[in-house]
């Protein structure tokens, strides 16, 4: 579960960072309905069944490797104190990735009324909810495992299918 985890949260965290130049372009989000505190806290305690904090447990030292690394490939003679400046930086920047809990609880909180909030967590401790909180991880991992396998195979027809295309107009690739 945590390989998937922390896949997903790659996954996630690289499809954001390429995305940044298009958002600053892009509409705000929608602002987030109020929610009463009830109904934030039914939504952390979901997140928290379902263990989500894992998914960006290692969200600031990731992101302050990656800094760190982008600055070093164009400042290749400041290695010694880029390695320095990132221990200071994740040093005082810890603890931060927690807002990304914050925020995905608003958002619950925003996107299902208190009751439903409320009669998930029964859900999630009901033997069926239990199985599903263990069982969900290797579900999706099988299913990602399988989507990769497809989706290599399936290029593979594709990439046949350009070549015989090319081959008939009498050109090989």
């Amino acid at each position: 579960m945590r390989y998937l985890v922390n896949a997903l949260l790659a996954a996630g965290l690289a499809f954001g960072l390429s995305l940044s130049a298009a958002s600053a372009q892009a509409p705000a989000p929608a602002p987030l309905k109020p929610a009463s505190p009830a109904a934030i806290a039914a939504a952390k305690e979901i997140l928290t069944m379902k263990n989500v904090s894992a998914m960006y447990a290692s969200a600031v030292p990731n992101i302050v490797q990656r800094t760190k690394d982008t600055l070093l490939q164009n400042n290749l003679n400041y290695q010694k104190d880029l390695n320095e400046v990132a221990v200071v930086v994740a040093q005082a920047l810890a603890g931060r990735e927690k807002d990304i809990g914050e925020q995905m609880a608003k958002i619950y909180a925003s996107d299902f009324t208190e009751q439903e909030l409320k009669d998930l967590v029964t859900f999630y401790k009901s033997p069926l909810g239990q199985k599903l909180l263990a069982q969900e991880p290797k579900t999706i991992s099988a299913s990602m495992q399988y989507m990769n396998q497809w989706a290599q195979s399936f290029a593979e027809e594709v990439n046949g299918q350009f070549r015989a295309e090319m081959r008939k107009r009498g050109k090989e690739i």
